[in-house]
């Protein structure tokens, strides 16, 4: 899979998702064949003002390679000024994504995200201004359907792109007014794929890898871009390989799951830390005195109790699908330290397989995510 002049291992990407993909996600996601993921979006604002909390949005493993970020604003020249602050102050970055779909009404309101695509001429002047900021490294884009039912111009806005020099666009099918509701429309995506000569990424609706394949089928897409599908179950990019591979992809086993949990947990813990706490340059952007929460070290027991806290919602998503995940979650709330997490494994999820009579008449849910859990 080419990205402009960089080359990927496979068609199977991690979207960029808020308050989730943070490195140590990233990295589990990788493992299991990511062939790449994005950072959570980055205020190029901030980016620009040297905002601490922004920082901390690109910090990695030094080995994160490609290693992409997605930035977001709604000014073009601050958004060009902010991508090109961080691949100079702040790589090696190999890619840069901008953010035309994020949903929420504190983006939406300042004109940023979705509601970028209520003009394609802004569209194709954002686009332009941070590939010329940041060449040669690839520019893609976010895109949702459009701003509502009446405005679903997507096709219209992935050609904006293409003409300010992004090479992809990754879409999700759904409009701003849907947010996560209703059905992704999968058909938009084959027809964005019709009206452009770039790359389109499809998503949306992307639970499982065999809906995925579905999709590249049905529409065309160039890759598959998973974002709630991936969460609480990393294992769908291995699953997507072995598919493609024509295998049946392995059996995900209980003590892979609990391992898996474990050592995300483990990760939070070491990000918070700061174990690749970035260096601000000295000609980098400065934060602002007056502005914002300046970041400070945390002790070990506050670093090891704001991961579990910020971590709760990736567990309640592992143990979906499971029986005495229903149990698990009710008790979520108490979970304060690593031992918290495991002793709760260990009640609900027994190491040797055995179900618990607490969870025994529980029923199993869904795996898949809905509106509710965006």
């Amino acid at each position: 899979m080419q990205l402009g002049r960089l080359k990927l291992p496979n068609r199977y990407f991690l979207a960029p998702l808020a308050g989730v993909s943070d490195w140590p996600f990233r990295l589990l996601c990788r493992e299991m064949g990511a062939a790449i993921a994005h950072t959570e979006m980055i205020s190029s604002h901030g980016l620009v003002h040297g905002g601490d909390q922004t920082l901390s949005y690109l910090e990695r493993p030094v080995d994160e390679r490609p290693f992409a970020i997605q930035v977001f604003g709604h000014d073009a020249d601050v958004l060009a000024a902010g991508a090109r602050v961080a691949v100079e102050q702040y790589g090696p970055i190999d890619a840069v994504d901008i953010n035309m779909g994020c949903p929420v009404r504190k983006v939406c309101c300042h004109g940023a995200g979705a509601a970028m695509l209520k003009d394609p001429s802004v569209v194709e002047e954002a686009v332009r201004k941070v590939v010329d900021a940041v060449q040669p490294l690839p520019v893609t884009v976010k895109l949702r359907a459009g701003w509502d039912e009446e405005h679903r111009n997507a096709p219209e806005a992935a050609r904006a792109c293409e003409h300010g020099g992004a090479v992809a666009v990754g879409l999700h099918p759904r409009t701003r007014a849907q947010m996560y509701r209703g059905r992704a429309d999968w058909d938009l995506i084959r027809r964005t794929k019709e009206a452009v000569k770039i790359s389109v990424w499809g998503s949306g609706d992307l639970f499982t890898a065999e809906a995925a394949r579905r999709m590249l089928r049905e529409t065309g897409a160039d890759a598959a871009r998973i974002a709630r599908g991936a969460c609480g179950y990393p294992w769908i990019f291995r699953e997507l390989l072995a598919l493609e591979r024509g295998e049946t992809p392995p059996e995900v086993t209980l003590h892979e799951w609990r391992e898996t949990i474990l050592r995300h947990v483990d990760l939070a813990v070491a990000d918070k830390k700061g174990l690749y706490r970035l260096t601000r340059p000295v000609d980098a952007p400065q934060p602002r005195p007056s502005r914002g929460h300046p970041r400070h070290a945390l002790s070990d027991d506050e670093a090891e109790r704001a991961a579990v806290r910020e971590l709760r919602k990736h567990l309640l998503w592992y143990t979906r699908g499971r029986r005495g995940g229903l149990a698990f979650r009710r008790i979520a709330p108490e979970l304060h330290t690593v031992s918290d997490v495991r002793r709760a494994l260990d009640r609900f999820f027994p190491e040797d397989g055995s179900v618990p009579p607490e969870v025994r008449d529980e029923p199993v849910s869904s795996r898949e995510l809905t509106a509710d859990d965006a």
